[in-house]
């Protein structure tokens, strides 16, 4: 779904913003999974994306991305940004364009 949305929205240079604080570690994606996802992403797609912004990181998730680096473009990984709080994303993004969930805002 995402992908397909992807491929219908970007025109231009786009950042994704993951929100990651309030999901249980058993309801995360797996690494062969999101690498997966990876190379589907039409490669325009990936060459437009200026930052992934991954909101909240925990242990687990920065652990994986330090564990995948070798596997992962250099490119890629310069695009990762951790952001330990919603005042912090507000600073790199304007808010209006971000829908954040309730639980994730309590």
């Amino acid at each position: 779904y995402v992908i397909s949305s992807l491929e219908l929205l970007v025109a231009e240079d786009y950042m994704i913003v993951y929100l990651n604080g309030a999901t249980p570690r058993r309801r995360m994606p797996g690494l062969g999974w999101l690498k997966k996802c990876y190379q589907m992403i039409d490669r325009r797609l990936r060459k437009n994306l200026k930052a992934l912004i991954i909101v909240h990181p925990s242990w687990f998730i920065r652990t994986v991305l330090a564990i995948s680096r070798p596997f992962i473009s250099v490119k890629f990984i310069n695009k990762i940004q951790y952001v330990h709080s919603l005042e912090e994303l507000e600073q790199l993004i304007p808010m209006e364009h971000v829908q954040i969930p309730d639980c994730v805002l309590q």
